[in-house]
């Protein structure tokens, strides 16, 4: 999340791995819209096997799966997020939410007042030798 002067980012880990995160957001609106997971990949420029690891990564960190996938042939296949996904992208939605309040605290506004809009030309004063 792109704020003006600042960005955050929330990542949620899962031991070494990231469980939750901007771009898995993205990746599970995707496989909702479109319903599947070679459609969501197509329609964020990644490539299956990408989009793939990704979903397999965010199903291993939750409770429960995000995502699954639904075999047979006609209207029923591709992939669905499940109750569980749309329960989880709901609350890191509401949490990106929440940590955008930073840009209307006090603190934030003294601090981007003392910020210059780009850096100095010219050396750095006491460099290193």
């Amino acid at each position: 999340m792109d704020t003006g002067r600042l960005k955050i980012k929330l990542q949620l880990h899962c031991g070494s791995s990231f469980a939750m995160g901007p771009g898995k957001a993205a990746l599970l609106e995707a496989i909702k819209r479109e319903g599947s997971i070679s459609g969501a990949g197509r329609a964020l420029g990644m490539s299956y096997r990408r989009t793939w690891l990704l979903v397999d990564e965010m199903n291993r960190c939750f409770a429960e799966k995000l995502v699954e996938t639904l075999s047979g042939g006609g209207r029923e296949r591709g992939a669905r997020v499940t109750e569980h996904g749309l329960a989880v992208l709901a609350a890191y939605r509401a949490l990106v939410e929440e940590a955008s309040a930073i840009t209307r605290s006090s603190a934030y506004s003294e601090l981007t007042k003392l910020l210059l809009a780009a850096p100095r030309n010219g050396e750095a004063e006491g460099s290193p030798d």
